[in-house]
């Protein structure tokens, strides 16, 4: 039997599936419900992390302070999580999020854009917070380059790296490769965070753990933007049948989704027409409604937005290229 490390975003990741608009009383009874069910690690924040909260990507309902604060209360004994993206948060973010006791901090950068993540990691390192670096849009580059970039997170300080399939691009065989190639180049945990875009994120994290990934992250319900994150409640019990252990109570795990589908989403997410065509294409499906709007205003289909942003290689962060990519199709034409 093998152990694998759960790490649960729901309170984090979720919040792009409602506009960051998470209350404080929600997040305490997710956390509370989750660290009774022995989840290792309660992420939270703002969908794209700390210091987030914008104009431009949505202001959060609560303070990133509030939102610390409140779930480090609830937590007796699951470690709390937080995120953080360069340019979007900032060295004092990080300062304050370890000053509401924050026990681990995820850098999350460009996969092929490491170097983003060195001064940050490096200030965690000093601050004595479990410091992780996360490579987005992994599918954008190939097994051996990502081992490359997650061998450089661990020279800056990483004491965990590894991948997210950030538009739901993978299957099985792509996983194990990527995973395996950075399990050969590091000498700390591995992490696989997944993305339901085609259907495959439970797969998709088995597949991570039995080729020697040590974290593997899921919410409740599989709450996040478009078909949503891998499964939680789903992905315990798989992997506990196919021979790792995880820690978690299953009861207690089936009550906090009973809880996040009750009190922290509309609905759960499923796998509709724009999340497979993006998952497909390779596009972040967060970008889903502003496709959807952008489209219908000029009279294209959305589809074939979502293909035309996956040619151009659009990554989180760029929504810019969606009037583009819009305005291209509307001409007949490409976009640059």
């Amino acid at each position: 039997m093998k152990t694998v490390v759960i790490h649960d975003p729901t309170l984090r990741d979720g919040q792009h599936a409602v506009r960051h608009q998470l209350t404080a009383a929600a997040l305490r009874g997710y956390a509370e419900a989750a660290d009774a069910a022995g989840v290792p690690v309660v992420e939270v924040g703002h969908g794209n992390g700390l210091g987030a909260s914008s104009l431009q990507v949505g202001r959060a309902a609560v303070s990133d302070d509030l939102m610390l604060s409140t779930v480090r209360e609830a937590l007796r004994h699951s470690r709390m999580a937080a995120f953080m993206l360069p340019g979007w948060g900032t060295s004092d973010d990080l300062r304050k999020a370890i000053g509401h006791g924050t026990d681990v901090i995820r850098i999350g950068v460009h996969c092929t854009e490491t170097s983003l993540a060195e001064r940050h990691l490096d200030l965690l390192r000093e601050r004595d917070t479990e410091a992780h670096c996360v490579l987005m849009m992994s599918h954008m580059a190939t097994a051996d380059e990502l081992a490359e970039h997650a061998a450089r997170a661990v020279g800056y300080g990483a004491e965990a790296v590894g991948i997210m399939d950030s538009a739901g691009h993978f299957l099985p065989q792509d996983v194990t490769a990527r995973i395996g190639a950075i399990r050969a180049a590091v000498d700390v945990p591995v992490i696989f965070h997944g993305h339901n875009n085609l259907g495959m994120a439970v797969a998709n994290s088995v597949a991570a753990a039995q080729a020697g990934a040590g974290i593997i992250d899921g919410c409740a319900r599989g709450f996040g933007a478009g078909a949503g994150n891998t499964q939680l409640e789903v992905l315990v019990p798989v992997l506990e049948r196919t021979g790792f252990v995880t820690g978690i109570d299953l009861y207690g795990l089936l009550d906090a989704a009973e809880f996040a589908e009750r009190e922290l989403m509309p609905a759960p997410p499923v796998t509709g027409s724009l999340s497979i065509v993006s998952g497909l294409a390779g596009v972040f499906s967060g970008f889903k409604h502003e496709v959807l709007q952008q489209s219908q205003r000029a009279g294209v289909d959305p589809r074939d937005v979502f293909f035309e942003l996956g040619r151009c290689q659009a990554i989180a962060g760029q929504e810019d290229l969606i009037p583009d990519a819009v305005a291209a199709l509307s001409a007949g034409e490409r976009a640059v």
